[in-house]
């Protein structure tokens, strides 16, 4: 495949909408989300490779390429960190949700992703194994609403049309008249935070977490009751 076309793919319609559609029958099938992302990103990758590589921070990390997912699967080190640090927030956070930084690689396997240069390829990694620390940052839990406000949050961040057309669709949902309030606030969050995407996450794991929210402006945690999506069906929201 040309190195080209993989690096600004095709606007997929039917994909999406298909992904579109799986997502909103099961909010927990992170796979869809990838997809339609990746459907619909057209130039925005080649964008944000061009901001990302002129940011300091950016260029050392394409520089050295360090490898965020051993250093986050290290629970035994991370469990050594300070009480109130970001990396135990960011343990706390994916041993309560029963995930790892494994499982999101695994989730984003395949797709046109897998053909891209290397500096975009290390970006694009870079993006999905950074994940649950924006969840530790911005304190949104795993929950179908937490998820919702964390895709809000970074549709300032990423400028991503995918991102934009999930964030839409929820707060279309006939259903949604609780979700709107704290996706709105997402995106608020997002457009007054610092630019996430070159941060080096590495040395902030250490430090406090309330540090770290005053250094990338990220403000405090929303106080919201999490939904799951066992609930949701429950309720006869989903099927």
């Amino acid at each position: 495949m040309d190195e080209r076309k993989a690096e600004v793919p095709p606007i997929d319609v039917r994909r999406t909408l298909r992904a579109l559609r799986a997502l909103f029958a099961n909010p927990d099938d992170t796979a869809q989300v990838f997809t339609i992302i990746e459907s619909l990103t057209g130039r925005s990758r080649l964008r944000m490779g061009r901001r990302f590589a002129a940011d300091p921070s950016g260029a050392q990390l394409l520089r050295e390429r360090p490898d965020l997912v051993a250093r986050l699967s290290d629970r035994a080190a991370l469990r050594r960190l300070p009480a109130g640090s970001l990396g135990r927030a960011y343990l706390d956070f994916v041993e309560s949700e029963g995930i790892s930084a494994d499982g999101l690689v695994a989730a984003s396997k395949g797709g046109e992703a897998a053909r891209l240069r290397a500096d975009l390829q290390y970006m694009h990694e870079r993006m999905r194994d950074t994940h649950d620390l924006w969840h530790a940052v911005t304190g949104y839990k795993g929950d179908t609403l937490g998820e919702a406000a964390l895709l809000a949050f970074s549709l300032p961040q990423t400028r991503n049309p995918g991102v934009a057309l999930i964030v839409l669709a929820a707060l279309l949902h006939p259903r949604a008249a609780g979700l709107r309030a704290l996706v709105l606030g997402g995106l608020g969050r997002g457009l007054r935070a610092a630019w996430l995407p070159p941060i080096d996450w590495a040395p902030l794991l250490g430090l406090p977490l309330d540090e770290v929210r005053a250094r990338l402006r990220v403000a405090a945690a929303p106080v919201y009751k999490p939904v799951r999506t066992t609930e949701l069906r429950a309720m006869g929201v989903l099927a």
